[in-house]
C-alpha cells in the first residue's frame, strides 16, 4: 500500500484550520446576538430556563467546533 504524500497529509490540516477560521465568526456573532437575551430574560417567568438552554446551545457549538477540528489519529 502505498504512502500518501506529505502534501496531501498537510492539505487536511489546512482544510481543518479553514474551517474554524470561518465558523468561529459565525459563532462570535450567535454569541452576541445571545447576549440582549441573557441580559434581559432572567426577569421574566422561565426566564431562567430558557438563559440555561441558549447557554447549553452556545456550549455545545463551541464543543462541536473544537472537538471536530482536532486532527485525526
Amino acid at each position: 500500500m502505498p504512502t500518501i504524500p506529505l502534501p496531501i497529509r498537510s492539505l487536511g490540516a489546512m482544510q481543518r484550520v479553514l474551517l474554524v477560521a470561518l465558523l468561529v465568526p459565525v459563532v462570535l456573532i450567535a454569541v452576541v446576538a445571545a447576549v440582549p437575551a441573557l441580559v434581559v430574560l432572567p426577569f421574566f417567568s422561565n426566564g431562567t430556563e430558557r438563559v440555561i438552554k441558549i447557554l447549553a446551545a452556545l456550549t455545545a457549538y463551541a464543543r462541536t467546533l473544537l472537538i471536530t477540528s482536532r486532527p485525526g489519529p
